[in-house]
């Protein structure tokens, strides 16, 4: 996929379904609120790109491609459905969702909060319960109550827990 157009090998081909796969079907359950259902259309893209021997000039149009090709398989399956689709529908359809940028935006939106989740899983369990309702816009008030801790120990937890999360994600700011 480097340079021109290449021609999509087995080994490329699995690349690329490691690297996308996990956040294509995040995507496509933004759209379809049923993760089997993700899971197959996103399968299904990939199948279609294989069996069709469709080529990328380069990453990032690979990319591109995938993502606009779930919103496509996506939105049709509503569409086929006849669901009611609103406001994020008519959202999909605005031209500057439809740019390889805003697929890529969406990509590392989707991968960065896949790295913060993979961080908080690695905290004690109170701490990253305390976390979570924290990110839910829950006050310390709200949270000591929620989990039947005084405000201190959530304030602790907090502490404790926001140096742990900057030591795993210092990688992330690193030039």
């Amino acid at each position: 996929m480097r340079g021109g157009k290449d021609e999509l090998t087995l080994e490329t081909y699995k690349k690329l379904f490691e690297d996308l796969y996990p956040q294509l079907c995040v995507f496509a359950y933004k759209y379809l609120n049923d993760l089997d259902l993700s899971k197959d259309t996103v399968q299904e893209v990939f199948v279609k790109v294989w069996e069709d021997k469709i080529t990328f000039q380069n990453e990032n149009h690979a990319t591109g491609f995938f993502y606009k090709a779930v919103k496509n398989k996506c939105l049709n399956y509503l569409k086929s459905k006849q669901y009611k689709v609103t406001e994020r529908y008519e959202l999909a359809n605005l031209e500057v969702y439809d740019t390889e940028e805003y697929y890529i935006s969406e990509a590392v939106a989707i991968e960065t909060t896949a790295v913060i989740e993979k961080a908080i899983n690695k905290l004690p369990e109170k701490a990253a319960q305390v976390i979570r309702l924290s990110i839910e816009d829950y006050t310390n008030n709200q949270i000591a109550d929620e989990l039947s801790i005084s405000i201190n120990t959530v304030k602790d937890h907090k502490k404790i827990a926001y140096r742990k999360l900057r030591d795993f994600l210092s990688f992330l700011t690193k030039k």
